[in-house]
Formats: C-alpha cells, structure tokens, sequence
C-alpha cells in the first residue's frame, strides 16, 4: 500500500492528465452517441421495421469484441483519437435508440390528442410532448451508455487511444517490474471513480430536468 501511495504522488501530473482525457473522450463519444441515437430513434419509432432494423444493426455493432472493431477502424482511421471516438459512439448507440424508441411509444397517446386539438403542429408536440415524457427512459439508457463506453474507453489504449488505459495497459505489460501493479491499479481505480461520478452527474441532471409529476 506504501509503494501504490508513493506512485500515485510520484505520477500525479501524468494521472491527473490521462483521467482528463479519459473523461473528455467519454463526454465527447456520449454527446454524440446521444444526438445520433435520439434522433434515429425519432426516426423509427413509429415504424416496426424501421425500429427493428435500427436495434438490429446497433445489436450486432453491439456483439463485436472491442479490440475486433479497433482493429478494424484503425486502416482507415489510424490510431488514436479517430478510431476511439468513432468505436465509442457506436458502442454508445444501443441503449440510447431502444430507450429513445420504448419512451416514445410508451407516451400516452391522450396527451398527443391533446396537443393536437389544441392546434399544436407535429413538431411541436414531438419537442414539447412526447419527448418530454419519454426522457427519464431515454436518459436510463444515456446512463448504460455511459458505464459501458467507461471501460471500453479504457481497451482505447490498444488503438494508442488517450485515457487512463495506458496506465492500466502500461501496468501489465510490465508485471515483475516496479510500479507495474501501482501503474494498473491506479489506471483501474481512475475508471471506477470516473464511472460513479459519470452517473452522479447524470442522475442530478435527471432530477432537474424531469418534472415532478413524472417523477412521482
């Protein structure tokens, strides 16, 4: 325990560092995902095939190991942020549409008949109905996104991907040596501790942006 303290101290400007690009190329990875999941699942969701295209194609993106898909982007991408990036976001958009499709469905279709005797155009009961109501699903699978595009992030390194897989990596590729454990660990710790305040922050914006009545 003495030596991971003394290597945490002696390493806290490299730490620092790779859990802020880790933590930026998460954020970045789940915007994206968000926009391009969101708005396919507005797409689809009124059409069976559509919907069961959209979560098939994701699903199957969904079964390919991490350092396949990797391997795969890296000729055409290179290495570091472009193929880490792309993986991510595709990794991101399974939960995000299927929820985005369940919440927009689930909606109770009096509310829209609402909306429209009142005069609403469809745009507007999309933005100020239904995806009002669908948000606390939509955003449950925001939050699985979230925990699992964490740890891939971290396999990123094999891509020469930025984040604090090149200390878990560096770590192991070093066992026997001094600091090797330290080195994994402490890259393992960081994503742990990234992934629960990752899901603090998204619970918070949960509770701020979901009205009460939908909570209760």
């Amino acid at each position: 325990m003495n030596d991971f303290w003394a290597y945490l101290q002696s390493r806290s400007q490299q730490l620092i560092f790779d859990t802020t690009m880790h933590a930026s190329t998460v954020a970045q990875s789940l915007l994206l995902g968000i926009i391009i999941a969101v708005a396919l699942g507005i797409l689809v969701y009124r059409s069976k095939w559509l919907t069961a295209l959209a979560v098939g194609v994701t699903s199957t993106i969904l079964t390919v190991p991490s350092f396949a898909l990797l391997g795969l982007l890296i000729p055409f991408l290179g290495l570091g942020v472009p193929p880490t990036i792309t993986a991510l976001v595709l990794y991101a958009l399974l939960p995000i549409i299927r929820n985005t499709v369940v919440g927009l469905r689930g909606v109770d279709p009096a509310m829209i008949e609402a909306a429209q005797g009142i005069g609403m155009p469809r745009w507007r009961i999309l933005l100020m109905v239904e995806l009002p109501l669908a948000w606390p699903g939509i955003l449950a699978g925001i939050r699985v996104s979230t925990q699992m595009i964490m740890g891939i992030a971290a396999i990123a390194a094999y891509a020469a991907g930025p984040g604090l897989g090149n200390q878990i990596f560096g770590g192991l590729s070093r066992i026997g040596a001094t600091n090797a454990v330290s080195e994994a660990v402490a890259g393992t710790l960081g994503v742990v501790i990234l992934a629960i305040m990752f899901d603090i922050v998204l619970i918070v914006i949960g509770r701020f942006t979901t009205s009460r009545g939908i909570r209760a």
